[in-house]
């Protein structure tokens, strides 16, 4: 019912601008777009996004002249979760970006060729230690509050020219998770991750590096990001939960029509290792991890995300 209730107010917001938009009586720049995510995880998830532009502050000099708030509502539907998602982004001057958040979902869970795909529930051990689902469709709500800021820099600003644009962004962020089924210190899992989640605060931080182009291959880049529970849990050292993960991965965009739009995205990730032989039948608090070479890099996935402007 609360899902419900957030995708109509969502919906009505909406509806309102336009409106306004309608009748000459804002200016705003709006535009819309379907989202469709694939990889060899496997993934699959579908988004749908109305974009909102607001001047505000302009000034005439090129750092200020293009200040603006813009709001993005999205909605996703995967094969296992349902998302509702709001963010409002203001950009007071040309390198810099401040923006806010939240999003909200739920999930079920479904068997496929043999093997459990977790959309939502606790994590916990079985009665053999290994980690098992302790939850059902639909029992919780997943939500999310984020703030964090952007630093941005296009060499084209200084060097105007279409060859130019060699362009750096950086994004850090702090945010609270929380899944409504879960007590306090309560482990679960969301859109088959390792369902090492807990009810508290996360960091998260990213940094890209690229080269834009005038051309259908219109960007290449490389992107690191990097993410950190904030939380304590007792013992957590034992099986690494106080380190840092990093994924690393080289990004390719192409422009296939005026509307459509394709990135292709090759990811690593760090992982930890273990002195169990057999850690991945255990429970991840179960592990113990090896103090002599505590983290490796491996192959994550390839994605691809098609973008459709509408």
């Amino acid at each position: 019912m609360k899902r419900t209730a957030f995708m109509l107010l969502l919906q009505l917001l909406a509806w309102s601008l336009a409106a306004q938009d309608e009748s000459g009586g804002a200016l705003y720049t709006f535009s819309r777009e379907l989202t469709l995510q694939v990889s060899t995880a496997p993934e699959l998830k579908l988004g749908f996004t109305q974009r909102y532009g607001f001047p505000f502050l302009q000034g005439e000099g090129p750092l200020t002249q293009d200040n603006n708030i813009g709001l993005a509502m999205s909605a996703e539907l995967s094969p296992i979760s349902l998302n509702g998602i709001v963010e409002a982004v203001l950009t007071p001057i040309a390198f810099f970006q401040f923006s806010a958040g939240g999003r909200i979902g739920t999930g079920w869970n479904v068997s496929l060729f043999g093997s459990d795909i977790y959309g939502i529930g606790i994590n916990g051990p079985d009665v053999v230690g290994s980690s098992a689902n302790f939850g059902s469709a639909f029992d919780g709500l997943l939500w999310k509050l984020q703030a964090g800021g952007t630093v941005q820099f296009d060499l084209a600003a200084l060097y105007p020219g279409d060859w130019n644009h060699v362009v750096a962004r950086s994004y850090h962020e702090v945010n609270y998770r929380g899944y409504t089924h879960a007590k306090a210190g309560e482990s679960w899992f969301y859109e088959n991750d390792s369902g090492e989640n807990i009810n508290g605060f996360n960091y998260y931080g990213n940094l890209l590096v690229g080269y834009q182009m005038p051309m259908r291959f219109n960007m290449a880049a490389f992107l690191a990001e990097t993410d950190l529970y904030l939380y304590d849990t007792t013992g957590r050292e034992a099986w690494g939960d106080d380190i840092v993960r990093w994924t690393l991965s080289g990004v390719f965009g192409f422009t296939i029509t005026p509307q459509l739009d394709l990135a292709l995205i090759a990811q690593f990730k760090t992982r930890r290792n273990y002195q169990e032989s057999n850690w991945q039948d255990l429970y991840y608090r179960y592990r113990t991890l090896d103090s002599a070479s505590p983290t490796g890099l491996e192959f994550y996935r390839i994605a691809a995300a098609l973008t459709y402007r509408l």
